[in-house]
Formats: C-alpha cells, sequence, structure tokens
C-alpha cells in the first residue's frame, strides 16, 4: 500500500484503507514494496524531528536479502556505502534470524534454489530514497523483503498487518 492517505488517481490501496483517525500524517514514508512500521502524528514538530535527516532519528530495518553476507559486506553497511547520491552516514548491521512473527508477504518474494537468502539488521540515521534497498544492492545483497521494525523509541513490536495503535 501508499504511505500516504490519498491515492492521487493510482488505485493502490492508502493508509485511508486502514487508519480510522482524522487529522494525523505520517512522519516518513515507506516505499510501495516495503512493510512495516508507520508512525503517523498530528504534532508537526515532531512529525518534522522524525523525517528530516539532520535530527538523526535512527531508524531499524531487517532486510531479506539475495545471499549470505560476509563480515567485509557488514562493515561497508555499517561504516557507509558510496551511492549515487553520496555517501550514506554510518550505522549499524549484523546477520539476523528470520523475525519472529512476520505475516506472510503478499506477493511472496522470488524464491530460487540455487541462491540463498538471509535477513540483516541495519539501522541508519537517514532516510533517502530507498536507501535501504540501494545500500545492499551496493554490497552484492540485493533486498528481497524489507520491514521497518523501529523509528527512534517507537518499535514495531507484534503489531499485525494492518494493525494500529495509540499512543
Amino acid at each position: 500500500m501508499l504511505s500516504q492517505f490519498t491515492d492521487e488517481g493510482s488505485g493502490k490501496r492508502t493508509l485511508k484503507d486502514f487508519i480510522p483517525v482524522p487529522g494525523v500524517y505520517p512522519a516518513g514514508r515507506l516505499d510501495y514494496d516495503s512493510e512495516g512500521l508507520l508512525v503517523l502524528t498530528d504534532d508537526g514538530p515532531l512529525q518534522a524531528r522524525i523525517s528530516n535527516p539532520k535530527h538523526k532519528v535512527e531508524k531499524t530495518y531487517w532486510a531479506q536479502v539475495e545471499g549470505l553476507p560476509d563480515a567485509a559486506a557488514l562493515r561497508t553497511l555499517a561504516s557507509g556505502v558510496d551511492l549515487k547520491d553520496g555517501r550514506t552516514r554510518p550505522g549499524k548491521a549484523s546477520v539476523i534470524p528470520e523475525p519472529d512473527g512476520l505475516w506472510p508477504r503478499d506477493p511472496p518474494i522470488r524464491f530460487r534454489k540455487s541462491v540463498p537468502d538471509s535477513w540483516i539488521e541495519l539501522t541508519i540515521s537517514e532516510g533517502r530514497n530507498r536507501q535501504v534497498r540501494r545500500m545492499t544492492a551496493a554490497v552484492g545483497h540485493p533486498t528481497l523483503r524489507l520491514i521497518r521494525a523501529r523509528i527512534g523509541d517507537w518499535k514495531l513490536g507484534n503489531l499485525a498487518l494492518g494493525d494500529w495503535r495509540n499512543g
């Protein structure tokens, strides 16, 4: 779905299909192919603090990637990756087991018997367009599935697909 309340004629599902609360707006966005945590607020300064990279609010992502990243790939992800729009800020990167309690992906990711996949946890403090996907691709491990698990102190926790909570 689109991480906004209007579809601008795209015909795609939006937040209005799930969130019956008027007057709130997303603080940051997820691209159409990504999943996970969104913070919605009616507080403009809070929205700006979360969304603007100058505030360096950390965001943690779980990325299912093609292949098995080695120590060198993880070091590069953590120290900063050179992308077409410049070097990313340093962050944190580690291989993790598949996160517990994940909902089924619709549509499912592509599966290839000859290419293993693995999960990494990546924490960044900026939010360029498709940044995590571009970072993992740059180190040779394209992202197959991307889930935002944390924004600052807010965590995805056990929220199910399409669910929301106040506070």
